[in-house]
């Protein structure tokens, strides 16, 4: 009669533990290949996406990309019509960025102003013999003022946070409103302010990505300072050195930029995440980079006229007046004007970007 088996617990437990360890093995192999293979399987899906490469020639066949676009000018005249539509939320929009600056980050003193204004009369006097002229005055004052600060000569970091949270709303309630708009309800800026900062952590962040693709051309400026500080640029070889690289660090920093600046709209849409909507933004501009940024160039160069034919007059006007009038020489109109035009341009320039975007989003799906 055979004896039966005695069960041992011992062994059971080392067999128990050593089936784990080959089930943990297993699965740990498993992972490595599914991690390896999604990565195979994203980095060719870019590939198919962008046909562009490194340091290789791309044949015209795999980069045309259709860009079905009104003219410069008739584009500008589409967008300024968009925001004649509903020209009293956008008037209310100015009205409030106004007002949330000043309050928040605050405005250029009179003093200060006035300040300027002195140096740059005793500045103008050994230029061309003093004839500069009232315009080409103002023209300096205004580049002076723009350059040096414009709204607030040494914001603290309190205000440089304000004035970024305040570019922020102007940016999605712009988008929102011109969004609606386009769908066609009936938009106010109530319910923009209300319902367009939902995506404001994912923009935020969008915007921080932004910065870091800023940081090339952040670090040439810096050069450039201490080039100029320390006579770098008077060897010429040395001047044709740098800038050589600092166009390099230029454009690579204008390149990356390009597609995250429609990331800033894509992300506005309902459970969009920040960086799916920066490689969507990449794939839109693929192949159409360069025609994207002489768009943006010439949006910039409407800015710059406006800002032109807007502040000249305006700070030939307020030194003419304050000249006849000395009770208003403390009135602020040059900071206060300054202050209209940024926050006007703003929207501008977010709906000329919105727009731009959805042409090229009904371009890409046009299937002609």
């Amino acid at each position: 009669m055979a004896r039966p088996k005695k069960n041992n617990p011992k062994k059971r437990l080392n067999k128990s533990a050593a089936q784990s360890g080959v089930v943990k093995d297993t699965t740990f192999r498993q992972g490595l290949a599914d991690g390896f293979e999604r990565s195979r399987a994203r980095v060719y899906g870019h590939k198919m996406r962008r046909p562009h490469r490194s340091f290789r020639l791309t044949r015209r066949r795999d980069y045309n990309r259709s860009f079905k676009m009104p003219g410069y000018l008739g584009f500008t005249k589409y967008v300024l019509g968009q925001l004649r539509k509903s020209k009293w939320s956008f008037r209310l929009l100015t009205l409030f960025s106004v007002v949330a600056i000043a309050l928040l980050v605050g405005i250029m003193s009179q003093d200060m102003y006035s300040s300027l204004q002195d140096a740059l009369a005793q500045t103008s006097e050994n230029i061309v013999g003093g004839q500069v002229g009232e315009v080409g005055k103002a023209a300096l004052l205004l580049l002076s003022t723009a350059t040096t600060g414009g709204l607030n000569q040494s914001p603290t970091e309190v205000q440089q946070v304000f004035t970024v949270l305040i570019f922020m709303i102007i940016w999605l309630t712009t988008v929102w409103l011109l969004r609606n708009q386009l769908s066609g309800n009936k938009v106010r800026l109530r319910d923009g302010l209300y319902n367009a900062c939902a995506p404001l952590i994912s923009t935020a962040l969008v915007v921080l990505v932004l910065f870091v693709q800023l940081i090339p051309a952040i670090v040439a400026l810096v050069a450039y300072s201490a080039a100029v500080a320390t006579d770098f640029l008077a060897t010429p070889l040395y001047a044709v050195v740098f800038w050589m690289a600092a166009g390099g660090l230029g454009l690579l920093s204008l390149f990356l930029v390009t597609s995250t600046i429609f990331a800033l709209v894509v992300v506005t849409i309902p459970g969009m995440y920040p960086f799916a909507a920066i490689k969507i933004s990449g794939d839109l501009v693929t192949s159409r980079r360069l025609r994207v940024i002489l768009r943006l160039v010439w949006m910039a160069l409407n800015i710059l006229v406006f800002w032109v034919i807007t502040m000249i007059p305006i700070i030939i006007f307020d030194s003419w007046f304050k000249g006849v009038a000395e009770w208003a020489s403390g009135w602020p109109i040059v900071s206060i004007a300054l202050l209209i035009v940024s926050s006007m341009s703003i929207i501008f320039a977010s709906s000329y970007i919105y727009l731009l975007y959805r042409r090229l989003i009904d371009d890409a799906a046009d299937p002609a």
